[in-house]
């Protein structure tokens, strides 16, 4: 059985706190700005859609009775070209998850991963915030950069995962990065309240706010963060080498000054491994075929909560993001929970078996909650917990166990890479479960769209 969880803290110090944090609130603002498209699709299909139409002025061109911003003849039409940014978006960003995945092993972390967040915020301001000051509508140039969008936000993950499995060993993983992987959570429950407060301004200032926010914090990642305890200095002085499960983990600690002199040189970096390498490692095909089903169903409630609450049970959108957000906190707790527990059994599948058994249940009862949001913010607390606590576990601890197994035994970087193909997966399982639940809704629409202009 692996040691306690409060004895592992004892050999962490301030370098791993500080990794922790960069890292964690990287992810936050990265998930913050992609909630806010999230937030604001009704708004974003008001002002898509005519907001009158003059029946009784048959000698007029529909161009001229419409307002030109307007896009579609309904919110329906609008609704459903969200959805296909959404697909397009997922596309994109599981791709990217492939691409990334291989270049943060073999770039300096830091650099992709503040590349990712950095441009991600810049297309951002342009699609939501731009575009509208400027009055620019026009859907090629909205999926065009939804799908840049998608390929640089693609670049994150990976390498904060990567960053994590670098300073972290296996000891207390399940927890730490349960606790860790919060960070999508979080990032939502903050996407929430920024979008809110500012959406009666106008929608684009909330892609503003979450778009600066995010593009600030890539500058200080690129100045503070160390990707691994290597960066600590040129030599270990003080390093204490852990042995755990055959994988050399190294601990920066000045308590053990004698452990290795400061004029030994480093040890010659890890090869990175192949893509086709890390796909065929044990135990990564079937978690990423897992996590493509599990995503599917995480990401419906990403993109379309609030947007159900607001027309499902009228209420304002304000309120129906607010109340969205129990949803990431179920995830929240669920992933932390779930994850202290393997770390106490000393296995992960048996704690993913049960808790996705269990949401199927909270699945049907969520579908049948009244028109009350005391009990829909319960609900659906209980199912985040349970379909959360699993997707977080998946993306992060156990990507990290799947990077760093004993196939490998240290002599390979595969972590990065194999990150990049469990969440790519997913990715892929969420964008095509977008397209088969609305194709032929999509397919009619579209076309009806381009005969029409």
């Amino acid at each position: 059985m692996p040691p306690s969880c409060c004895g592992c803290l004892s050999q962490y110090t301030h370098h791993h706190l500080v990794a922790f944090l960069l890292t964690f609130f990287s992810y936050v603002l990265l998930h913050a700005s992609r909630k806010t498209f999230s937030n604001v699709k009704v708004s974003i299909s008001a002002q898509w859609t005519p907001s009158v139409q003059n029946d009784s002025a048959p000698a007029f061109s529909p161009e001229e009775i419409w307002e030109s911003n307007c896009l579609f003849a309904d919110e329906k039409q609008a609704t459903l070209f969200l959805g296909a940014l959404d697909s397009i978006f997922l596309f994109s960003y599981a791709v990217g998850l492939y691409l990334s995945g291989v270049i943060g092993d073999r770039v300096n972390l830091r650099y992709v991963l503040c590349f990712g967040l950095c441009g991600s915020a810049a297309v951002e301001f342009v699609f939501g915030t731009l575009t509208e000051w400027l009055h620019i509508y026009n859907i090629y140039l909205y999926c065009g950069l939804w799908v840049l969008n998608g390929l640089l936000q693609s670049a994150v993950w990976p390498c904060v995962v990567a960053v994590m499995g670098n300073w972290f060993g296996k000891t207390g993983r399940g927890f730490i990065f349960g606790l860790w992987s919060a960070c999508a959570s979080v990032g939502n429950i903050l996407g929430a309240f920024l979008a809110s407060s500012v959406l009666k301004y106008g929608y684009e200032y909330a892609f503003l706010v979450t778009s600066v926010v995010q593009f600030a914090g890539g500058v200080v990642v690129f100045f503070g963060l160390l990707t691994s305890p290597k960066e600590v200095g040129k030599y270990f002085t003080g390093v204490t080498q852990i042995i755990e499960d055959e994988v050399e983990v190294e601990v920066y600690d000045r308590r053990h000054q004698s452990i290795q002199h400061p004029e030994e040189p480093l040890a010659e970096s890890p090869k990175a491994i192949g893509f086709l390498q890390a796909f065929c490692l044990p135990g990564v095909l079937p978690y990423s075929l897992a996590y493509a089903c599990l995503k599917l169903v995480n990401y419906s409630f990403f993109f379309w909560l609030p947007f159900y609450l607001s027309n499902n049970y009228g209420w304002k959108e304000a309120e129906a993001d607010r109340l969205s957000v129990w949803y990431d906190v179920g995830g929240i707790i669920g992933g932390t929970v779930q994850g202290l527990i393997s770390d106490v059994m000393g296995k992960r599948s048996p704690v993913l078996a049960l808790s996705l058994a269990l949401a199927m249940g909270a699945l049907v009862g969520y579908s049948r909650s009244p028109n009350d949001q005391i009990i829909n913010a319960v609900l659906l607390a209980t199912t985040g917990f349970l379909i959360g606590g699993p997707s977080n576990m998946i993306s992060s601890a156990i990507s990290a166990d799947l990077g760093r197994q004993e196939a490998l035994r240290g002599s390979q970087e595969a972590l990065a890479t194999v990150t990049g193909i469990v969440d790519g997966t997913g990715s892929i399982g969420a964008a095509a479960g977008q397209i088969i639940d609305h194709f032929d809704e999509y397919f009619f629409h579209l076309l009806s769209y381009l005969n029409y202009n």
